[in-house]
């Protein structure tokens, strides 16, 4: 560990016990905070038994990643923290991963995000949605230099690395905040990279530096318009999509709102009572989003510590 460096691991739980032994047990040697988002699984006791000396923020109910993720920063960097690096509480690190990523940012400043790279749970492949991450249009030599055997950068440079394994410097936290609170979960850590990038902080993977990602046997809904778990979807890409300060795509957010209100009235007229449910749910939808998505706009331009105390 660099022993000058004030660096925080920060984890969000919740009923975080098939894997909280494993990933604590990667974090040694480093200062841990957690923000527990009500775990009923035994998760807080397990650690208070375990760990004593970790610093645990009990929460009342659930918060999601990003806000849960706001309360952590806001603590880390009222003690000083120079750099924080998130872990998600299905995930392990491997040895001197941290060592790595901040050897990489000091010498390159630039860089607001490092990552490591995330293997799957087994770590017999690269997981899946990080591979997805470092895809030609991406990042364009990752993965030929691996397969070319071309001596290695210290950092490939790209738009977007899901949140799992993250490396973030004070200066960003201090210039662009924390998570939007406009997401619950899933979709946060796409919008603060539109927000870094706007703001002028790189985000890149470290080839040398690894972790494990255990996710691979989720299933993956199948999504059917008209369907709650459609609408959440549908949702978090309208926040995503429309609250990226890198696009001037506000007004064609405000045009989605026409075609669903003639649908809907051509479902009434013709019997077509299904898909006027449908499109009055979505118009619904809009209307709640836009103003919230015009406001974030609005907010995340201005360089500030947003979200964060």
């Amino acid at each position: 560990m660099l022993s000058e460096d004030k660096i925080f691991i920060l984890i969000v739980t919740y009923n975080a016990m098939p894997w909280i032994e494993r990933c604590l047990g990667s974090c040694a040697n480093y200062e841990v905070v957690i923000i527990d988002n009500a775990s009923t699984d035994g998760t807080i006791q397990y650690i208070k038994q375990n760990y004593p000396n970790i610093y645990i923020k009990s929460q009342m109910k659930n918060l999601g990643f990003g806000q849960a993720n706001n309360k952590g920063l806001s603590y880390v960097l009222e003690q000083g923290a120079q750099y924080v690096f998130l872990l998600n509480q299905d995930a392990f690190l491997q040895v001197d991963s941290i060592e790595k990523l901040v050897s990489a940012h000091k010498a390159n400043p630039e860089y607001g995000i490092l990552s490591p790279i995330h293997l799957n749970g087994s770590g017999e492949r690269l997981d899946r949605s990080f591979s997805h991450c470092l895809a030609f249009d991406n990042s364009p030599d990752f993965y030929s230099d691996f397969v070319l055997q071309k001596p290695l950068r210290q950092i490939y440079e790209t738009p977007f690395i899901n949140a799992a394994g993250w490396l973030m410097t004070k200066e960003m936290l201090c210039a662009i905040g924390g998570f939007d609170p406009l997401f619950f979960h899933y979709g946060e850590d796409e919008n603060y990279c539109q927000r870094a990038l706007y703001h002028r902080f790189k985000i890149g993977v470290v080839p040398t530096a690894f972790m494990r990602h255990d996710r691979e046997d989720r299933p993956r809904p199948k999504l059917k318009r008209g369907t709650p778990a459609f609408l959440n979807s549908w949702e978090r890409s309208l926040k995503t999509k429309y609250g990226n300060i890198n696009d001037n795509n506000f007004k064609e957010l405000l045009g989605l709102k026409k075609p669903r209100i003639l649908s809907k009235w051509k479902g009434y007229l013709t019997g077509d009572f299904k898909t006027a449910r449908i499109m009055s749910e979505e118009i619904a939808l809009l209307q709640k989003n836009i103003p919230a998505i015009s406001k974030s706009r609005k907010q995340t331009i201005i360089r500030d510590k947003h979200y964060l105390k």
